[in-house]
């Protein structure tokens, strides 16, 4: 019997000892097919919480009863030969996780994971897939990891990513791929946040070295144990990503067919020692105008036929394409021509050539142009530095001075002391009021003070239009008091920290 209908028969007693209204009404939904229903866990699956596992059964069908609940699905290690559209007879709104992997999968249809929307990580890694077709990955708009290394993909066709916007890593290790998947990162409907490429062990004998150059700068792309053939254009790559200490290449050097130091086995090198200095090189242009720049740490006369890659904030060029028209060129020489400079053209700009040794990262490979009015610029620059010193400077002495009279008109009414009345019983007066510095009111004595601390006073003057009727209050006899300041009580300075050099600056 259904699990829903031995629930709500539970709760109904037909005999008439008990009878739920409700429960009988949900019964007979459930009959005439109203109330959806929840497949119960396979037995050839296991079930814990939100995770069904029907790993290592020998499936060559999937199951076609499986819950809809689950948030991981693990299929591994099955038969399976074939991913279909009605692979599932329902939608699975909270599937995160599906694992195909060790099956035997070789075609995937159309519009198969459209049943799983929300997947965030695919796993059909070891398996028998050879052509990736075009929107295969259709409905996966969320997924963010897909593993299929382990096929035998040869060819990926154009648009077989579509509709993966947030896919951030991609494993395409051991396959059997002989040209780079460029079209990951061009066409305009595939992953946008694409951060990590593993195309190892695969067959790859060439790779787009302009266009690497420009996405290396802002994610990981793994190419050891590939078939790479060697030639200049390679070895810089290498070159600069050693240089760059990029993860990728530091972590696999030894996995690589070419080394830097066999740049001159292809003639790569140049002789002598290049005159422009190690250190990061600025170079700055006014708007609209013409700008050149050298290529730091390359000899001249360039060798023919040498390929100089230049890295502009926004794209990748190189010596082999001589656009006239251009705004950005690199001549054959190794200079960088920058025509009608603009304010968007300013940033670091890197040279990648063979150079035939290593560098340290600590040597600049890199310079930094600055488009702008050059004299204008310093000019602005210096008024603007000195300025803002001459303002740092009068606004913490007057938050100086205004904290100084805070504290000391606190320290004058804020204090506990009371003033003594006068031996005779009398008032001081109401012009002779005086606020006393004590730390023990039976320390005071009306004729003298103890000499084992020091004192302070604060008089102010005396009233003449007291309206009291006695006799005026003889001056006091200060001679037993010593003066140290305003803020000072014995050996302790109230505003020491405020005078201090170290927090004024």
């Amino acid at each position: 019997m259904h699990p829903i209908a031995s629930e709500f028969l539970a709760n109904t007693d037909v005999a008439g000892s008990r009878c739920n209204p409700a429960a009988a009404a949900a019964l007979v939904l459930l009959c005439l097919g109203f109330l959806p229903s929840v497949a119960p866990c396979p037995p050839y699956c296991f079930c814990a919480s939100d995770i069904i596992s029907c790993s290592g059964r020998n499936l060559s069908v999937l199951p076609f009863d499986l819950p809809s609940y689950a948030a991981r699905l693990d299929l591994s290690h099955n038969a399976l030969v074939a991913l279909h559209v009605d692979w599932i007879s329902h939608m699975f709104e909270r599937l995160t996780t599906l694992v195909l992997s060790k099956n035997s999968i070789s075609r995937i249809e159309i519009n198969v994971f459209t049943v799983t929307p929300h997947l965030l990580h695919l796993d059909l890694s070891s398996n028998h897939l050879t052509v990736l077709n075009s929107s295969v990955f259709t409905g996966l708009k969320e997924l963010k990891e897909l593993l299929l290394f382990g096929n035998w993909i040869v060819q990926i066709n154009p648009g077989s990513f579509r509709d993966l916007h947030s896919l951030q890593k991609l494993y395409l290790s051991a396959n059997r791929l002989t040209a780079f998947p460029l079209g990951l990162y061009e066409e305009p409907e595939g992953p946008r946040n694409l951060t990590f490429l593993d195309l190892s062990y695969n067959r790859l004998s060439e790779v787009p070295i302009q266009s690497l150059l420009s996405l290396t700068r802002h994610g990981q792309i793994y190419l050891q144990e590939n078939p790479l053939v060697c030639d200049c254009a390679l070895l810089a790559l290498l070159e600069y990503w050693i240089w760059k200490q990029y993860r990728p290449m530091v972590n696999f050097r030894s996995e690589y067919p070419c080394r830097v130091n066999e740049a001159s086995q292809y003639n790569c090198t140049q002789q002598g020692v290049s005159d422009m200095s190690r250190e990061t090189q600025t170079y700055q242009v006014e708007p609209g105008k013409w700008l050149g720049v050298p290529c730091p740490e390359l000899t001249l006369p360039v060798q023919e036929g040498l390929l100089v890659f230049w890295i502009t904030p926004t794209m990748a060029l190189n010596s082999s394409t001589n656009d006239s028209s251009a705004r950005l060129t690199v001549h054959t020489n190794g200079t960088l021509e920058i025509r009608r400079a603009l304010e968007e053209d300013s940033g670091t700009y890197g040279c990648v050539v063979a150079r035939g040794r290593h560098y340290n990262p600590s040597e600049s490979l890199e310079v930094t142009v600055v488009v702008g009015n050059v004299s204008i610029t310093s000019a602005s620059g210096l008024a603007h530095r000195s300025t803002a010193e001459h303002f740092n400077t009068a606004f913490t002495t007057l938050a100086s001075c205004v904290v100084s009279i805070i504290l000391v008109l606190l320290y004058l009414y804020l204090t506990p002391c009371r003033c003594r009345e006068s031996r005779g019983g009398g008032s001081r007066g109401c012009g002779g009021r005086a606020l006393m510095i004590c730390s023990d009111p039976r320390e005071v004595e009306s004729a003298q003070r103890r000499s084992n601390g020091k004192r302070v006073a604060f008089l102010e003057p005396q009233a003449e239009d007291c309206d009291s009727g006695g006799a005026k209050t003889p001056p006091m006899n200060l001679d037993h008091i010593t003066t140290e300041g305003i803020l000072k009580n014995g050996s302790r300075t109230v505003g020491q920290s405020l005078t201090d050099a170290a927090h004024v600056a």
